[in-house]
């Protein structure tokens, strides 16, 4: 299956988790020194070959539709790491309130409340918050001191980074359910995973974690 089928698969996919409200959210996946990133206005259930453009790892504009105004997001996770092949921005509504919070710590906006999220995600940064489409959003990514595969954009949803189409869909997941979670629990006693326990699991997954050491 080509890139681009893979792209529109997982447009739907994500659609159908309902993790796409109305037009809202753009993915991308990087092929070679290019990306294929969804087009301005494009809907993420109804995507065709038409609806990508074609960028440079620089964002430049190399073909096709118009790119998202939000591609400097996924320029910014592109340029952090060769190991990043694909990139998905959405606005779902647990992640978008979550986003409207303080965030649970300086390099993390999520509380580390269930091992899977540990596991799949790592620590999840709240970003500062800008327009739509401010450039300045793909510099604040690119340039996070903390390593990581998902990011909160304050008052605005979440992005996620994985390794194939197919990884950073269940990381957006995971991303989700972690805020939906942390939502449920707040006005109650909780009890969050102690720092050994955090410590354990990003070491076997190998995910980031400030303070943990990963080989």
């Amino acid at each position: 299956m080509s890139i681009l089928e893979q792209l529109i698969n997982a447009g739907r996919k994500l659609v159908d988790l309902g993790l796409s409200p109305g037009s809202s959210g753009n993915l991308s996946a990087r092929e070679g020194d290019r990306i294929l990133v969804t087009g301005t206005g494009a809907s993420l259930g109804q995507l065709s070959a038409s609806d990508f453009a074609e960028v440079s790892l620089d964002g430049e504009h190399l073909g096709g539709a118009r790119a998202s105004k939000e591609t400097p997001l996924h320029v910014g996770f592109y340029q952090r790491s060769e190991e990043h092949r694909s990139v998905i921005h959405l606005h779902s509504p647990q992640a978008v309130a979550q986003s409207c919070r303080e965030p649970w710590a300086a390099h993390n906006a999520i509380p580390p409340l269930t091992p899977y999220y540990v596991m799949r995600v790592g620590q999840t940064p709240l970003l500062p918050y800008r327009h739509p489409g401010d450039a300045a959003l793909g510099e604040d990514l690119r340039s996070a001191p903390w390593p990581l595969q998902a990011a909160l954009l304050a008052n605005h949803g979440s992005v996620v980074a994985g390794r194939d189409l197919d990884e950073a869909i269940d990381r957006a997941v995971e991303v989700e359910e972690a805020c939906r979670i942390a939502l449920l629990t707040e006005r109650h006693d909780r009890r969050e995973l102690t720092p050994v326990q955090i410590l354990e699991l990003a070491t076997r997954w190998k995910s980031p974690w400030s303070g943990t050491t990963v080989e």
